[in-house]
């Protein structure tokens, strides 16, 4: 019965040693973002290359989902003596063909890949995040050619810049 009674006690510490470092965290908690930043610079990204308007598109994208799930504010320039800057160079765009319709020959779907080089320093220049080699891929459906709909149609330049920006925040915010 005493065995019982000290089982049920432990349980609970038990409970909490198992579910400690979980990797929970409250918003803005992540640790590329120290606690006393209160200002994130975002400059127009880089490019090299070819691709039209794709850097602005992509750091519109970014300073967008910064504003929306982070507690910093948000600001496009370096004005200011920010306390983050978040720089970004494109390196690459590629989209390619996975699939192809039968009967028309036609690409049905591309894989879109981004290649970028993305820091996240403070004012002292101290590296707090950095990826040179940081790389995004999605699947796009499209009944016409997917990388001539990119470079000319700017919703679907803005539909993969959302998603880029999604998962490049994510990483920034949620790594371990």
């Amino acid at each position: 019965m005493v065995s019982m009674r000290r089982a049920f006690l432990a349980l609970p510490l038990m409970a909490a040693c198992t579910f400690t470092g979980c990797g929970y965290h409250t918003l803005g908690a992540a640790t590329h973002l120290p606690p006393g930043a209160s200002t994130l610079a975002v400059p127009v990204f880089a490019t090299r290359t070819d691709a039209c308007h794709s850097e602005v598109a992509l750091t519109q994208a970014v300073l967008r989902e910064l504003a929306t799930r982070t507690r910093l504010r948000i600001q496009p320039d370096l004005h200011g003596d920010p306390d983050l800057v978040l720089r970004g160079t494109i390196l690459q765009e590629a989209a390619t063909p996975l699939t192809y319709n039968s009967q028309s020959e036609a690409a049905s779907s591309y894989l879109l890949t981004l290649v970028a080089a993305v820091s996240l320093t403070d004012r002292t220049g101290r590296v707090l995040y950095e990826n040179k080699n940081y790389v995004f891929r999605e699947q796009f459906q499209s009944s016409t050619d997917l990388a001539r709909e990119i470079d000319e149609n700017p919703a679907a330049m803005n539909r993969l810049s959302r998603a880029f920006a999604s998962q490049l925040v994510a990483d920034l915010l949620e790594s371990f």
